[in-house]
């Protein structure tokens, strides 16, 4: 096959928008598309041509991209594209959409007879931009060398879980994986909030911990999100983290896990977006501990 693709990336949010032009600049034919199109746009001066339905941006592609909020969207937004879609079309499926999410995705590719990848990502907005993204990859061996180099353009490394992407092996380790993320983010946002109502600063904090076992370049950086109020533009959205969070919970429950902690930050990550933090970084969710904004 030939070295170029033509590849059509559906959704365009943090995430979405920087892997679309990273397969533009890798050399690649990209047609993006976005339910709002005005955040498509700006990648067109990265060679990107931003399409208005899905179906346009899928016609004689090689490989689909989708990168939605969620599961539902992502399955929404393939049936609008359905009848320009033709089978052999691998689709690498990006979203976080669940371990139920994947199944519902995966008999959509079977049905349309396309070449089904389950391949959530880990990372967040400044990985993306950089094309530094972990892929998490499940998919027939046969065929690879067509999604390879989408893989290579968004990412530093792609860890492979299996060959079935219906059997959502690499959405269960994303899962596992955003769990820890969720708990270390939500912990971090609590021992700031505890350091301010007892009065110590929080850097005392940092010193104390630094170049230990419980030190963290994870919890200094989003510490300092907070501390310099930079939560915006986030590196991963509250209302994103929190929608992660119940799938974490969901899966947890199905397979007979308790799963307190995810809970927990679950429910703090809700509450910060009902007070008004929904767009901004998911450590904001530090805001939760307060009942008003405290005074900085």
């Amino acid at each position: 096959m030939t070295d170029k693709l033509t590849v059509s990336v559906l959704g365009t949010g943090i995430m979405g928008a920087a892997m679309a032009r990273n397969i533009a600049r890798a050399g690649h034919t990209v047609r993006a598309w976005n339910r709002t199109r005005a955040k498509a746009d700006p990648l067109a001066a990265e060679g990107v041509h931003i399409v208005d339905t899905p179906a346009q941006a899928v016609q004689d592609t090689d490989v689909v991209l989708t990168m939605l909020y969620d599961g539902p969207a992502a399955l929404e937004t393939m049936r609008e594209a359905a009848p320009a879609l033709r089978p052999g079309i691998a689709w690498v499926q990006s979203t976080t959409a669940g371990i139920e999410g994947i199944a519902d995705l995966a008999a959509f590719a079977r049905e349309h007879g396309l070449v089904f990848y389950d391949a959530p990502v880990l990372g967040t907005r400044q990985p993306a931009e950089a094309g530094q993204l972990t892929v998490l990859a499940a998919g027939p061996a046969e065929g690879r060398d067509r999604v390879t180099p989408v893989f290579d353009a968004v990412g530093a490394r792609t860890v492979w879980t299996g060959e079935d992407g219906a059997a959502g092996g690499a959405t269960r380790l994303k899962l596992v994986a955003n769990s820890w993320v969720l708990a270390v983010t939500a912990a971090a946002g609590e021992a700031l909030a505890l350091a301010k109502a007892l009065d110590v600063d929080p850097h005392a904090f940092f010193d104390l911990v630094a170049g230990g076992p419980l030190d963290m370049g994870y919890l200094r950086a989003k510490s300092e999100l907070v501390l310099d109020d930079r939560l915006t533009p986030p590196q991963f959205s509250v209302t994103t983290a929190a929608k992660d969070a119940r799938l974490i919970v969901r899966a947890g429950a199905d397979n007979g896990v308790r799963l307190d902690v995810a809970e927990a930050a679950a429910t703090r990550m809700e509450r910060a977006a009902a007070q008004g933090h929904a767009d901004e970084d998911m450590v904001a969710a530090y805001f939760a501990s307060f009942d008003e904004k405290p005074n900085s």
